[in-house]
């Protein structure tokens, strides 16, 4: 088995196949366990679910024995808390630091994958698992000039090990995504200066950070078990008070802004699961994005500025919402100002900084917080070659296409963890791994116990998946925003909704069903005979009862779905 990362995913995979019986090498491009808590290491990075969530359930003697200080635990600790998972089961023997995969070919004839490192050598896995996290690979910034700064600068997905020292300094921030609106904040702290370049505002929540609140600490010692399993049970993979049954249709003002304030109050995610018709109702959505606004507005003194930090171009949730601590009040800072890209867009870098449309900034320092190529940037980037020579790129040329999320039809015995077409990124992503890798090793097992060469999807079943993840996506709210979740990030990348929105329980329910009837829509081979061919997909559940309130706008959705894929399949023809 080849696992390739070595953060959350790929350790727990390692533990995992290891219990089966099999030779397992992970390879990783750090020199450290724990992915992206090793490599994003700027000031202020924290995790934005509730830790204790956040947090392996495969071992309750593991469960028991680590304590999290902070509701948000900080970087610092996730990552020594990969390390002691690491130590705790031994996986560092099974993993290659320091090394990079750059190409994987599969051989037919030997029913083996040959995966080439960057040293030019070269290994043969029965199993190539891609376990590389959705947010590893930062966009590539083209900035006229760059190359002419004389200054430094420093991306926030590669930090300094040592940290950086902004005292005195004057220091520009390019972006003002999550990673932006965490460290902002603690850069102003220190810098006698902060310029932030924002082109896009988002939406962020107060995270209302500090230790675990007694009550739910209170819930997780009576119950681990149960806890856990709690969190796997709901759609964010989370627990977050889902109400399926309240609609800001068919609610009073005052019934709602109390809502709201109350789960403000709470913090964190909370408000993303008030009211069920929020991601789905454009008039309810706005009204929940209202009330954000609002609160921008308490929080920043300058209405102008407040008006700036103020998305208007995405409703609510589309984009992956960011949880922050004192974000928008560093603006009232006097040594903190904010450029608006839309009105005064960066022209070039100079030798002294940064040169916009109408005024030139020096400064000491320029962070990039300019993004990820998100889900699928770190598995094109390896040469990944299936059946017949075809490569990953030409089989997404249009956009990620799999079967569940795992499997991609002609990349035999092919894993990719948490990728496109899962629910991974509007979850929590520790409860999103865990059940990927239990699934993934079980298939794996299920291959084993029958003497199987080989398990791929059928392009029957990944097109019906495929068809799924779309129509669940167009039923939302979620196309409508220019995200990453769109690939609209990247120029050039096709504008597909890559994860799964239908929920975790959901997807998880689905994924079960596949492997109880014997890995429905999957052709398993040994050599040349096939020893088990179900291509179709049947294992969606009975779409539940449309609420009364939602029936009219999901009805015209769907309807307009299939409009346009009549339109595509025409043009196709």
């Amino acid at each position: 088995m080849l696992i390739v990362g070595a953060g959350f995913s790929g350790m727990y995979l390692i533990n995992r196949l290891r219990e089966l019986g099999l030779s397992v090498q992970a390879i990783e491009a750090g020199s450290n366990v724990g992915g992206t808590w090793y490599w994003n290491r700027y000031p202020g990075a924290r995790v934005d679910t509730q830790s204790i969530e956040y947090s392996y359930s495969f071992d309750p003697d593991l469960e028991q024995e680590w304590v999290w200080s902070e509701r948000y635990a900080p970087q610092s600790e996730l990552l020594a808390y990969a390390s002691h998972v690491a130590d705790r089961f031994d996986l560092r023997r099974s993993i290659r630091f320091h090394t990079r995969v750059t190409a994987a070919h599969w051989q037919e004839a030997a029913e083996h994958w040959l995966v080439t490192l960057g040293s030019s050598e070269t290994l043969t896995a029965r199993h190539f698992i891609l376990a590389t996290g959705c947010l590893s690979v930062p966009t590539d910034v083209t900035f006229p000039g760059i190359e002419d700064y004389h200054g430094r600068i420093i991306r926030t997905s590669s930090w300094p090990r040592d940290g950086v020292d902004f005292a005195g300094q004057r220091v520009g921030i390019i972006g003002t995504g999550s990673s932006a609106i965490q460290s902002i904040p603690e850069i102003a702290a220190q810098a006698a200066h902060l310029t932030v370049f924002q082109r896009t505002p988002n939406f962020s929540t107060p995270a209302h950070n500090g230790p675990v609140p007694e009550d739910e600490m209170a819930r997780w010692k009576a119950d681990p078990r149960g806890y856990a399993a709690a969190s796997k049970a709901s759609p964010y993979g989370f627990q977050n008070e889902v109400r399926e049954d309240k609609f800001i249709s068919s609610a009073t003002p005052e019934e709602i802004e109390a809502e709201l304030e109350r789960r403000w109050q709470i913090g964190g995610f909370r408000i993303l699961s008030a009211f069920a018709d929020q991601g789905i109702d454009e008039h309810a959505n706005k009204i929940v994005a209202d009330f954000i606004a609002r609160k921008i507005r308490e929080q920043v003194k300058d209405p102008v500025v407040a008006d700036k930090l103020t998305p208007k171009d995405h409703p609510f949730g589309t984009k992956r919402p960011c949880v922050d601590t004192g974000y928008y009040a560093t603006y009232n800072r006097e040594n903190v100002s904010l450029i608006d890209l839309r009105e005064s867009p960066i022209e070039a870098f100079t030798v002294k900084g940064i040169k916009t449309s109408d005024t030139e900034f020096p400064f000491d320092t320029v962070i990039l917080a300019t993004g990820f190529d998100a889900m699928t940037g770190a598995i094109e980037r390896i040469d990944i070659r299936g059946r017949g020579g075809r490569t990953i790129k030409e089989a997404w040329a249009a956009g990620p296409v799999n079967y569940l999320g795992l499997l991609v039809a002609g990349f035999p015995n092919m894993f990719t963890i948490t990728g496109p077409g899962s629910p991974s990124v509007l979850t929590n992503m520790l409860n999103a791994i865990e059940q990927h890798v239990e699934w993934v090793s079980d298939c794996i097992a299920h291959l084993a116990a029958s003497q199987a060469g080989s398990v791929e999807a059928s392009e029957q079943a990944q097109h019906a998946w495929s068809l799924h993840v779309d129509q669940t996506a167009a039923i939302t709210l979620m196309p409508r925003a220019n995200s990453w979740y769109m690939g609209a990030n990247i120029p050039g990348k096709p504008r597909r909704f890559m994860p799964y929105a239908g929920g975790l329980n959901v997807y998880t329910d689905i994924c079960n069903t596949v492997a109880a009837k014997g890995y429905e829509g999957c052709i398993i081979r040994r050599g040349e005979q096939i020893l088990s061919a179900q291509p179709e997909f049947n294992s969606l559940p009975d779409p539940a009862p449309i609420p009364e309130p939602l029936l009219p706008i999901i009805t015209e959705r769907l309807e307009a779905f299939e409009a346009a894929r009549a339109g595509q399949d025409l043009a196709a023809e």
